[in-house]
C-alpha cells in the first residue's frame, strides 16, 4: 500500500517538471488520486492506499491529502523538498505515471466536471443537492468498475492502438484456420477484452 501523500508527492513533482500550463493545486490533486485509486483497483483488485476518498461538493476527495494541502487553498502547490519518489515500487510509478500522462493535462475545473459524470462519485451523494457538503465514502466496487472504463478509454487512444489491432485483425483474416470463427465467439472475445 502506498501513502496518499507520496502518490501527492509524485504528482505535483511531474506538474513541476511539465509543461508551464500545468498548475497542480488541491482540487486537481484530489481528482488525480481519485483515478489513480480508480486504475489501481481495476488493475490489482486492491486500493493503491487506505484512506477512503469522499464525496465532496466539487468532487472526489481523500481527506488527508486535502487537509495536508488545505493551506494552498486555489494556490500552486509548491514541490515537495523531500520527496521520497525513489521509495515508490516501479509498478506503482507506471501506473502513476500513466494517470498523471492521461489525466494531468485537464485544468482542475475540468477533472472536478469529469468526475461529477462518473458513478463512483454521483451514487455516493444520492440525492443530495450539487452544492450539499458530503463525506459520503466513495464505493470501491464502483471506483474498480470506473477504473476498468478507464483503462479501455486510455488502451484506445494510445497512438499505437490502430497499428497494432489492425495487424492483429489482418493476421486473423489472412489465417488460413479451417475452423471459421462463430459470431458469439467473438463478441465473447471482445467482451472479455472490456472486464
Amino acid at each position: 500500500m502506498l501513502d496518499p501523500l507520496d502518490a501527492s508527492k509524485y504528482f505535483i513533482v511531474r506538474a513541476y517538471e511539465a509543461e508551464k500550463d500545468s498548475s497542480m493545486t488541491n482540487m486537481k490533486l484530489q481528482k488525480l488520486l481519485y483515478y489513480a485509486q480508480s486504475l489501481y483497483l481495476a488493475l490489482y483488485d486492491q486500493p493503491l492506499f487506505d484512506e477512503e476518498i469522499q464525496a465532496w461538493r466539487y468532487g472526489p476527495v481523500c481527506p488527508p491529502a486535502y487537509r495536508y494541502y488545505s493551506e494552498y487553498e486555489g494556490k500552486q502547490l509548491p514541490i515537495p523538498s523531500d520527496s521520497g519518489l525513489s521509495l515508490i515500487p516501479a509498478e506503482i510509478k507506471d501506473l502513476l505515471e500513466e494517470v498523471w500522462a492521461y489525466f494531468g493535462v485537464h485544468k482542475a475545473y475540468e477533472l472536478s466536471d469529469m468526475t461529477h459524470d462518473e458513478t463512483p462519485w454521483r451514487e455516493a451523494r444520492g440525492d443530495l443537492p450539487r452544492e450539499a457538503s458530503s463525506q459520503a465514502p466513495l464505493d470501491l466496487e464502483e471506483m474498480k468498475k470506473l477504473g476498468k472504463s478507464k483503462l479501455a478509454e486510455i488502451e484506445t487512444q494510445n497512438p499505437a492502438y490502430e497499428p497494432v489491432m489492425a495487424g492483429v485483425l489482418k493476421e486473423a483474416l489472412s489465417s488460413n484456420d479451417v475452423n471459421p470463427i462463430e459470431k458469439e465467439a467473438v463478441r465473447g472475445w471482445l467482451e472479455s477484452l472490456l472486464d
